[in-house]
């Protein structure tokens, strides 16, 4: 029986109770601790010049794929072959840019090997959904099965042709290509360039002595770093890493098309009750299988960033991606039984993982494992709170 009645139903709720009834206010609340809780602890070098630069790459990165992961599971399904999907397609962008096109038709590059590539992994993604759909199998299974089956291929492609299981030292192909800069490269340099400008004045009225102690000249490199500025006055950083860019049109994208078009609404509906929304004319196969792809081409942008920004790729890469996709999603606010969910509670919970990923290099002190513990903790919490909001919405006991 419902624990509300219709006194309950027509009562007049403040935006706090609005508020506290949104899927991401706890992602939210947790990021906003995350974020004190770093920049105290590091002395605030975590978000000085270089410190937001490294800290928002991890957090576009693992955004990225968390966006993919999140849409198939507001749409009741599961994707664990994210992490291989991640290597097998920087593997095949990373062989032909070294080895050439298959068949033997000429060199690659950066682009064609790109547009490649994503043939291929979505060709993949349209596999997964297909079974998924046709077969009536759990998404957990077939994804699992594809997780052994795409980790096998991408080392056996890298033996059989480049007998070795990484390639590495690559061109840098941001120096010629502009796909490779797009992907690779930096962007929004020009906040930067304002960052240090008004370092520069800030920095004019600035009093440098000959005599400073260690101590005070440690101070005053610390002080220029949070206005852009190097030891030699020069500017520090130049921009963000190119996936950021890439996060925010692909988490734009996802959040238009589930609040504002039909797509999102079969979403949610595919989720919620799948057998209900095909009987009011959802086309539940044909949303689950665009996911399934839609989350494949995620990894493929995911990998393209990593191959240009680092030139190299190996058989490791992406490994745990997607149960820290999935983990971002559920921190987000995403239920782990769909139907319930928003992107903006997404990026607050890849704000929160990047950041704490990110925290060892910034407070020496912290152990790394730590975040493990971490992400087992703030999951399991995001579980119960997820459930008790989804009770309050509904209704439900």
């Amino acid at each position: 029986m419902s624990e509300r009645n219709e006194s309950d139903r027509l009562q007049e709720e403040s935006w706090i109770q609005r508020m506290i009834r949104r899927p991401e206010i706890g992602s939210f609340i947790v990021m906003i601790i995350i974020i004190l809780a770093l920049g105290l602890a590091s002395e605030g070098k975590a978000f000085n010049a270089l410190g937001l630069k490294n800290n928002i790459a991890i957090i576009a990165q693992l955004g990225i794929i968390a966006v993919g992961a999140a849409l198939l599971m507001i749409a009741g399904e599961f994707d664990l072959s994210i992490g291989p999907m991640i290597a097998f397609a920087g593997m095949s962008m990373a062989i032909m840019l070294k080895w050439g096109l298959p068949f033997g038709l000429g060199e690659a590059t950066p682009f064609t090997a790109f547009i490649i590539t994503m043939c291929m992994t979505l060709g993949f993604g349209w596999l997964i959904g297909t079974i998924v759909v046709r077969s009536g199998l759990s998404s957990f299974i077939v994804t699992l099965a594809f997780w052994f089956f795409l980790r096998g291929l991408t080392e056996v492609c890298f033996r059989l042709i480049n007998q070795n299981t990484n390639v590495s030292g690559l061109p840098d192909f941001k120096q010629e290509s502009w796909f490779a800069e797009q992907m690779g490269g930096e962007v929004f340099g020009w906040l930067y360039d304002a960052w240090f400008w008004i370092g520069q004045k800030v920095a004019a009225g600035l009093e440098f002595t000959a005599g400073m102690t260690k101590d005070e000249k440690i101070d005053l490199i610390n002080y220029l770093s949070f206005l852009n500025i190097n030891r030699k006055m020069e500017q520090w950083v130049t921009g963000f890493d190119a996936r950021l860019l890439w996060f925010i049109i692909i988490a734009g994208v996802a959040w238009y098309v589930l609040a504002k078009t039909q797509i999102g609404n079969w979403i949610y509906a595919t989720g919620d009750n799948k057998e209900s929304a095909r009987a009011n004319g959802v086309p539940v196969n044909r949303v689950k299988v665009g996911l399934f792809m839609f989350s494949a081409f995620c990894a493929t942008i995911f990998a393209a960033c990593q191959v240009f920004d680092t030139n190299s790729s190996d058989a490791a890469k992406g490994m745990f991606k997607e149960l820290e996709a999935i983990a971002i999603a559920v921190v987000g606010g995403i239920l782990m039984t769909g139907g319930f969910g928003s992107i903006v509670g997404v990026i607050f919970g890849a704000v929160t993982f990047g950041l704490v990923a990110n925290a060892v290099f910034f407070i020496p002190w912290i152990d790394g494992a730590w975040f493990r513990v971490f992400v087992g903790t703030v999951l399991l919490a995001a579980v119960f709170a997820n459930e008790r909001i989804r009770k309050r919405i509904t209704g439900g006991i």
